[in-house]
């Protein structure tokens, strides 16, 4: 298994064994751990609660030193949404400094980041976008000079949504739904989850060589 796959497998496995309120995730393929299924849960008390956004998430061959892509499945009207559902932020823009927009290695892309940090971003950005650089120029016009409007629109979305929340799920009614619960230490796990192997350290020192020539290159 490459270091890549292994990666996103740990991290798959974690996020499947202790769950994190406002997603959910399972694979495409089950031999595919680079294509994930991704559902996300609007967050209470905003205009996407009660929403469940179906999405794809796919990482590249060479993760974690550059990023995955984010993709809604179904019509998401948002200022750092495209058109066809390609979701514009900036800790899925490459590593490094860009002059163009103006966007600093520190908001971008970065090998520390996880699964699991993307996601919770995604789901912060939903209910505060970023409209200095829209990826839908009419969403962010919309919600900058007609908010009524646009949370019309958002929640006829959000019902449409609701065909597509998988039986079992509970869909959160209250922010403390939204808190993560920690599982306790001695839970049943798989104890080789938790401990380092000689592909783990392979991944470690490929990491302390990314980082060296980003460095060097600085």
């Amino acid at each position: 298994m490459s270091s890549a796959a292994n990666i996103l497998l740990k991290q798959f496995k974690e996020l499947t064994s202790n769950p994190v309120p406002g997603f959910t995730v399972a694979l495409r393929d089950e031999d595919n751990v680079f294509e994930w299924d991704v559902g996300i849960i609007g967050a209470p008390n905003t205009i996407y609660e009660g929403g469940y956004f179906k999405a794809t998430l796919k990482f590249p061959n060479d993760y974690p030193f550059n990023p995955p892509t984010f993709k809604f499945n179904n019509e998401f009207f948002h200022p750092n949404v495209y058109i066809d559902g390609r979701l514009c932020i900036s800790i899925l823009h490459p590593p490094g400094d860009d002059p163009t927009s103006g966007e600093t290695a520190a908001e971008r892309w970065n090998p520390t980041q996880s699964v699991e940090s993307i996601l919770i971003s995604i789901v912060s950005l939903m209910s505060d976008p970023n409209c200095s650089s829209p990826a839908n120029v009419d969403a962010g016009v919309m919600y900058r000079l007609d908010r009524e409007a646009y949370n019309s629109l958002v929640r006829s979305q959000v019902e449409a949504s609701k065909k597509d929340i998988p039986e079992g799920l509970k869909i959160p009614t209250s922010t403390d739904d939204f808190v993560v619960q920690k599982k306790q230490a001695d839970d049943d796990q798989d104890e080789n989850f938790w401990y380092a192997s000689d592909e783990d350290e392979d991944i470690d020192e490929d990491m302390d060589d990314y980082m060296s020539s980003e460095d060097e290159e600085d």
